[in-house]
């Protein structure tokens, strides 16, 4: 079953660093399995107070592979990188099964 890494960038402190990281992150990512479905675009808050920074929205085949990845020695330093650089949040969800859509 699918699953999707939804992150918010809300502030970046070093944009030099985040610019090496946004370089550098897509060959690991692809490697793992992931697939971009939305990356910065435009964001229009239609409910409630969220008002999102970046929004970068990956899908992986499941919460295992999603999980791998941030996990990888690929990823480790860029996720050092991409901490030290922004705030922001990140979580990664599961998808529906074939079956429940």
């Amino acid at each position: 079953m699918a699953a999707y890494l939804i992150v918010d960038v809300t502030r970046v402190r070093d944009p030099d660093a985040y610019a090496q990281y946004r370089e550098r992150v897509t060959p690991g990512l692809e490697r793992a399995g992931g697939r971009y479905l939305a990356r910065g675009g435009r964001v229009d808050v239609l409910e409630g107070t969220w008002s999102p920074g970046r929004l970068v929205l990956v899908e992986f085949s499941s919460m295992l592979e999603g999980r791998r990845w941030w996990d990888s020695a690929d990823y480790r330093p860029l996720r050092a990188l991409r901490q030290s650089s922004t705030d922001g949040n990140m979580v990664l969800l599961d998808g529906l099964a074939e079956v429940q859509r």
